[in-house]
């Protein structure tokens, strides 16, 4: 694999159509109709309008210069109900896309689980109950047997944390549930879903690199005291070690196991389990956007900040790829999420001069590169996110795109920051 330049995007956050050609309703569609869930009581119904407009979309990532266009299949859309068989008209959408993509000379990137549960699999217990694995394994299955011969590379699960404790326990994302028992059940059993589709997928002759993409950053110790050292270890076992030590060396770090304990919560393994789960990989995707200073009281939040309050950290991102290829060696990286949001203010002509968003990209590009440098085997960067979109609880406020959207006229307009990114790309080849 040659290094990689791209951007990504997610199905409900872009496609809107959410009720078209037989899609059934996702977590997010029941999320999103509850006042108070989300900023604006905005919904993805809309969203860019992607599902009606994709030709002039993938002209505009040819436009850009990717040789790589991550976006993820709606599982409602192409397995309407979560079960049974594929849903044509869903799945005919990614089919032309995959082609479309190909045609402008652009390999597709396909993401199978980016948070749009199937309602009808979250009201039969949702990622805390086991089944929900075995039926992520089939629906798998069902997209890669039509688009497996034309994708050559595959991720299965789009930030399996985010699921997991944005979900399950905090309640800020869909589906909404605040029970942090069954939010660990739903670890174990999303990382069981992408072992069995890995498995299920290579046994139905998928040649394809297969992999995992996983929110990573460092969690710091805001100061001597011992007990910003244990809010750091605890926040770096839940957040990094809990996915990479099953997924790579087939356990779950005592440590982890024994924090969760402690808060009533049990990993529900059984025999066998730990085995799927590690089935190898090619690629692991990692998302990146800042590392965390802890202290025992919270979270401290210093220096430049992006306009989410995010701390802007590019230097730990090369530390973040160093220990990855340290601590799990033989796995090749591709950074597959990095951006930022900050305050848009478009030109009378529409044109954003973008120029936080373009130095942040620039600083953490850098950051891959020294990464590169130093040892680590990093084989991609893709810029979150090809274009403004829906962002979950926040609505339609944060734009993290290269592309600005008017959402009133579905306007695409390329921002400094994509410009800069086009002629980056093309200074590196």
């Amino acid at each position: 694999m040659s290094f990689r330049w791209g951007v990504a995007t997610s199905a409900y956050q872009i496609e809107g159509a959410t009720d078209a050609d037989g899609r059934t309703p996702s977590i997010w569609d029941t999320f999103c109709r509850v006042p108070g869930n989300v900023a604006g009581g905005d919904t993805g119904e809309a969203a860019c309008d992607h599902y009606r407009r994709m030709p002039e979309d993938v002209a505009l990532l040819a436009e850009l210069g990717v040789d790589t266009y991550r976006f993820s299949i709606s599982w409602p859309r192409v397995q309407p109900r979560g079960r049974g068989p594929v849903n044509a008209r869903g799945l005919a959408f990614y089919d032309r896309l995959v082609d479309e993509l190909l045609a402008r000379g652009i390999d597709p990137w396909v993401t199978l689980y980016h948070w749009d549960l199937p309602q009808e699999l979250e009201d039969a217990g949702g990622w805390p109950h086991r089944d929900t694995a075995h039926r992520f394994a089939e629906y798998a299955v069902l997209v890669s047997d039509r688009l497996a011969d034309r994708v050559p590379t595959w991720t299965t699960l789009n930030e399996p944390w985010c699921v997991a404790m944005y979900g399950y326990a905090d309640g800020i994302h869909a589906p909404g549930r605040t029970d942090f028992p069954a939010a660990v059940r739903a670890v174990h059993h999303l990382l069981l879903g992408h072992g069995l589709a890995v498995q299920g997928m290579r046994a139905s002759g998928v040649s394809a690199d297969l992999g995992i993409t996983l929110n990573l950053g460092q969690a710091r110790p805001a100061g001597d005291d011992p007990a910003d050292h244990e809010a750091a270890r605890r926040a770096d076992g839940l957040g990094v070690r809990m996915y990479l030590d099953p997924l790579v060396h087939g356990r779950y770090p005592e440590d982890v196991v024994a924090d969760l304990a402690a808060r009533g919560a049990v990993l529900p393994i059984r025999d066998g389990d730990l085995a799927v789960v590690s089935a190898p990989i090619d690629v692991l995707g990692v998302n990146y956007y800042f590392d965390a200073t802890l202290a025992a009281t919270g979270e401290v939040r210093t220096g430049p900040l992006t306009g989410m309050g995010w701390p802007i950290t590019p230097d730990g991102c090369t530390e973040l790829l160093l220990r990855i290829g340290r601590d799990y060696p033989g796995l090749p990286m591709v950074v597959t999420e990095n951006g930022a949001a900050f305050d848009d203010d478009p030109g009378d002509d529409g044109f954003v001069l973008d120029e936080e968003r373009t130095a942040f990209l620039a600083a953490h590009i850098r950051a891959v590169e020294r990464a590169r440098d130093l040892g680590a085997d990093v084989r991609g960067y893709f810029a979150w996110s090809f274009m403004d979109n829906f962002e979950w609880g926040h609505g339609y406020g944060p734009r993290f795109g290269l592309v600005r959207v008017d959402y009133a006229t579905q306007r695409r307009i390329p921002k400094q920051s994509a410009l800069w990114y086009r002629d980056r790309i093309a200074g590196s080849r």
